[in-house]
């Protein structure tokens, strides 16, 4: 369906307590917001030595990413998430973008995942029509952080 860009994030308040990391390997000294399921999820897309997907060991766990999102926003810990979900809190200064020259590019695909009979019902073809246009949209903006 789609795929959006990824950004490490945390809020200016945990940055202000804990420091802003300067380069990969200094992330190991904070608290690191991560997925319980799904491991690919917590191979952020940063470029270090071995490669350009680090694995982190989260010191915090929660299965949404909107929990995860809250979290960040309440000074928790820095966490890895969708462009899709940040932007406004970025754009507000709710979220600062880490460590972006590292970033590998990598995208996040996104499905949508619906039960499918022998024809698409005319409301769920115009949700996905509304939702690919927003992730196209959103893969083509010109976003640095």
């Amino acid at each position: 369906m789609g795929c959006s860009p990824l950004h490490i994030v945390a809020s200016p308040a945990y940055l202000e307590k804990h420091s802003v990391p300067a380069e990969v390997a200094d992330l190991s000294g904070h608290t690191l917001l991560g997925f319980t399921q799904n491991e690919g999820l917590n191979q952020w897309p940063l470029r270090y030595v071995h490669g350009d997907r680090w694995p982190i060991q989260a010191s915090i766990s929660a299965s949404s990413g909107e929990t995860i999102r809250h979290l960040a926003l309440e000074g928790q810990g820095i966490a890895c998430l969708s462009h899709f979900m940040t932007i406004d809190d970025i754009r507000a200064g709710r979220l600062q973008v880490l460590l972006a020259d590292f970033n590998s590019g990598y995208r996040q695909p996104i499905n949508a995942v619906y039960y499918r009979n022998s024809q698409l019902a005319l409301r769920i073809q115009c949700f996905l029509d509304f939702i690919q246009g927003k992730l196209t949209a959103y893969a083509n903006a010109d976003f640095k952080g």
